[in-house]
């Protein structure tokens, strides 16, 4: 996709646009229409189509008795107060990630991705069967939201350089996109961290604001043109090893809801987090392609010793959360810790020697 094309269709409404968002949801014969704010571009691969296919889909499974109207970044309010504007009512529902709210809680941190973390279906096995999703109530709770898993990007990319690194000291003063937990693992290795919304990261790195971002994998960030400004592309990313994207709702008017409309939303957000990441495994290997072939994308991996001191670091941050007086924040890294000891027994005696062994055996 070509960068300007996609950023003219992801364009932010003027304000008099956004006003006329604001009106108090349609209700008519029974029929409600609830408002989604999302974090992501209009048409945006994987991400907003994602959140736009969920809608789409509560949509037709209630028949029209809920009908979800999906805005853009941008189009009600910027894409990094979609969250706020569920908990003070100008939206129903937001689409984002839940790291990008760590200044209300850093424990919500732990339902997008944590360094050196879960992968996919290691994160999915404990929200949905060992505890994580009760926890994550019980965080959400405070502001009267209710949080669902409503996508997934797999393991992400380490990261755009305009410079390659040879080692560790090529981080000191690195000034690095990079949001959540990650970003202060970053910080512990010498970069200087800041986050931002997809739409803003190019324009970053083109003014030279940034040396460095990451943003998801080679199907975002092919979209977003990363490879116009900076050829070193880096993996893995050992900060965000399974993403996750949630929909959020207002609680109190989710369980106003009927009984079947509560479940279409419950649901259709589960069939969203694995289609999501269907559509990631499908499409990234396609973007890299086109990355290097028609772009000249220099694929690198990570120095040893950047990756070694970014485990160091991710334990740090882990274990300084664990050590929070906050007992949600205690609680919610406990029950992570706990969880990822046990399901990584399965993944590294069973799933990854059975790559490995494919990767040096197989071929067709």
């Amino acid at each position: 996709m070509d960068r300007r094309s996609f950023i003219r269709k992801a364009g932010v409404m003027g304000a008099g646009a956004a006003a006329t968002t604001l009106a108090a949801p349609a209700v008519a014969q029974g029929n409600i229409t609830w408002r989604m704010v999302t974090t992501w571009p209009k048409n945006f691969p994987g991400l907003g189509v994602g959140a736009q296919r969920l809608a789409d889909r509560i949509t037709a499974a209630s028949g029209g008795r809920l009908t979800v109207q999906v805005f853009s970044a941008g189009e009600m309010v910027p894409p990094l107060q979609s969250l706020d504007a569920v908990i003070d009512g100008t939206a129903e529902m937001s689409h984002g990630a839940a790291y990008y709210w760590q200044n209300k809680s850093p424990a919500l941190s732990f339902f997008t991705g944590v360094p050196y973390g879960m992968t996919t279906p290691e994160l999915t096995a404990w929200v949905r069967y060992l505890g994580g999703q009760e926890i994550w109530d019980e965080i959400y709770d405070q502001f009267g939201v209710q949080g669902f898993l409503s996508g997934n990007t797999g393991t992400q990319t380490g990261g755009w350089f305009r410079e390659e690194l040879t080692g560790l000291d090529d981080i000191k003063g690195v000034r690095f996109r990079t949001p959540g937990l990650g970003g202060r693992v970053w910080e512990k290795l010498g970069a200087t961290v800041t986050n931002m919304a997809a739409g803003e990261i190019f324009q970053a790195l083109q003014s030279g604001t940034l040396d460095a971002a990451e943003f998801v994998g080679p199907y975002n960030d092919l979209a977003l043109g990363f490879h116009q400004v900076a050829k070193n592309y880096y993996m893995p990313s050992f900060v965000e090893s399974g993403l996750a994207t949630e929909l959020v709702v207002d609680k109190k008017k989710y369980q106003e809801l009927p009984d079947d409309l509560q479940a279409i939303i419950r649901d259709v957000s589960q069939a969203e987090y694995d289609q999501v990441a269907a559509d990631f495994v499908a499409n990234d290997p396609r973007a890299l392609k086109t990355l290097v072939e028609d772009h000249d994308v220099i694929v690198r991996n990570f120095p040893d010793d950047i990756m070694e001191a970014g485990a160091k670091a991710s334990v740090e941050v882990v274990e300084e959360l664990r050590a929070s007086d906050d007992p949600l924040v205690k609680k919610t890294t406990e029950s992570f810790i706990e969880a990822l000891n046990l399901v990584r027994e399965r993944t590294e005696k069973i799933d990854a020697p059975y790559v490995m062994a494919r990767e040096k055996y197989l071929r067709y």
